[in-house]
């Protein structure tokens, strides 16, 4: 349900399946099943941070490299002002995508999935889903871009995206599981999610890209030696 909700046409909103996650968690899940208990926090925090910095670092690389730069270019951040940049990095991707995905898939229904399923098949089953609920996505970022022109080569874009993004959520659920917290989930996602639009600002801001190639100036040539300039 999670996966066709995200790709019907239209706009999309977030309250209904706010409130079929709300129901499930009604169902019994406690805050172990959730990922949420508190003195498993800091074990998330810790895990989650090693997992998030060297996609952090990545990127930077990436966006300060001239030869990867323009593996870093989306219009969707070309179009975005300073504040709107801000605000989807401050508050649009962490509360509305980061933190509703990772309570949805990793929280409420992997644990739901859990009571009926053994491991490793909840796990597949809930990052299947995590990577179904990316095809609109994912074909919207291809139109803006005007990648993958062709409609054979759509499919197969949108195909191997969700299946990395599929696989994504499995390592994803790997941190949760090795921690005990959501948080570890949450701060690799966030770390990828925010640091992408970030790092393809500063690619595309960067001054090599902005200004002119730099050039040397030769100094004027000289007269030979007893030569007299002739001004007409």
């Amino acid at each position: 349900m999670l996966a066709v909700y995200n790709n019907l046409p239209g706009p999309r909103r977030w309250y209904p399946a706010v409130n079929a996650l709300a129901a499930a968690a009604a169902s019994g899940l406690t805050a172990d099943d959730l990922g949420l208990r508190r003195d498993r926090l800091p074990s998330g925090l810790r895990l989650g941070a090693a997992a998030a910095a060297p996609v952090v670092a990545a990127f930077t690389l990436a966006a300060l490299t001239p030869a990867t730069r323009p593996l870093l270019n989306d219009q969707r951040v070309a179009r975005l002002g300073r504040r709107q940049l801000a605000c989807q990095v401050l508050l649009r991707i962490p509360l509305g995508t980061v933190a509703w995905e990772e309570t949805a898939f990793r929280g409420v229904l992997l644990a739901a999935l859990r009571r009926v399923l053994a491991e490793p098949a909840a796990s597949a089953v809930a990052s299947a889903t995590f990577g179904l609920w990316h095809i609109r996505p994912t074909a919207e970022a291809l139109t803006v871009n005007q990648l993958a022109p062709t409609r054979r080569a759509r499919i197969t874009a949108v195909a191997a995206t969700v299946t990395g993004t599929a696989a994504v959520g499995a390592l994803l659920s790997c941190l949760r599981d090795r921690s005990g917290s959501l948080a570890a989930p949450v701060l690799l996602h966030l770390a990828a999610n925010c640091t992408a639009p970030l790092a393809s600002a500063l690619a595309r801001h960067s001054p090599e890209l902005s200004s002119p190639p730099f050039r040397v100036r030769l100094p004027p040539r000289l007269p030979a030696p007893g030569h007299v300039p002739v001004i007409v």
